[in-house]
């Protein structure tokens, strides 16, 4: 059978990323509570192609993906990528893990226990056997206006805002912590399930914890640098604005690699 990609390719152009995505997998991820968590992954792979070849095998993404451990952890990032490579005869190899992650949280006063969904991307690179992992926690949090609070005889108001945290690793961190910080640096938390004496408790403390993004992602960028296991860090908040018809955000980007 005529083997139609390994055919030799003239027009002199290397590609950069060729591959496949938007693929639904199953996997396990960590989880703090209960040990390991089931959740369904968007995944992207591809590697770079060299010139001299007209086409990659697409086949050979699923069978590599396939053939790994369903648990994805920030340990075998790179075995999967590393098997990716010597599969495909590839010089770099990428891949995507988007997927959702849930945190059992319990209201601050009832203690009634509810799931609340955080967002979470694997952005893995080997290029030139160096291997990099960047890794995004999405989380919710709320956000109360400190100057709607100083100008209005009642009241301010508030938001829900999401806190982006985008980290490069020396270790191994829950993921868990990451929503502690982005909780910690809001005016108040998100929570599923609330009772009504929750609901009072919260909203006094957003409005006793009046917060700008700026404010927020300050307070969060501190954190990612109070954290040694946090090598690189870019923060962002986003608070979709609740009298205003668009969002307000602030981005911090640290690096404490050198120093």
């Amino acid at each position: 059978m005529r083997d139609v990609q390994n055919e030799t390719d003239d027009r002199n152009l290397e590609i950069d990323r060729v591959g496949v995505r938007d693929i639904s997998w199953p996997i396990a991820v960590p989880d703090r509570d209960s040990g390991t968590q089931e959740t369904i992954a968007n995944v992207s792979l591809s590697v770079s192609l060299p010139r001299d070849y007209r086409g990659t095998h697409m086949s050979r993404f699923v069978e590599v993906l396939s053939s790994q451990e369903k648990r994805v952890t920030f340990h075998n990032m790179e075995g999967l990528l590393e098997t990716l490579r010597a599969r495909l005869a590839a010089r770099d190899a990428h891949a995507l893990f988007d997927f959702p992650y849930f945190i059992t949280k319990s209201a601050p006063v009832s203690g009634a226990k509810g799931r609340v969904r955080c967002d979470v991307r694997f952005d893995a690179s080997l290029v030139d056997d160096e291997f990099d992992l960047v890794t995004t926690v999405t989380a919710p949090i709320q956000t109360l206006c400190p100057c709607s609070k100083e100008i209005s005889d009642f009241g301010a108001h508030n938001q829900r805002a999401h806190a982006v945290m985008e980290v490069r690793l020396s270790g191994f961190v829950w993921l868990e912590e990451f929503v502690k910080m982005a909780d910690d640096c809001a005016s108040a938390p998100i929570y599923s399930l609330l009772k009504r004496e929750d609901e009072k408790f919260v909203t006094e403390r957003a409005y006793m914890h009046p917060k700008f993004v700026e404010d927020a992602v300050r307070d969060l960028a501190l954190a990612m640098r109070a954290e040694p296991r946090v090598l690189w860090y870019r923060v962002s908040v986003a608070s979709h604005e609740s009298i205003h018809n668009h969002d307000a955000f602030a981005v911090i980007v640290g690096d404490k690699r050198n120093g």
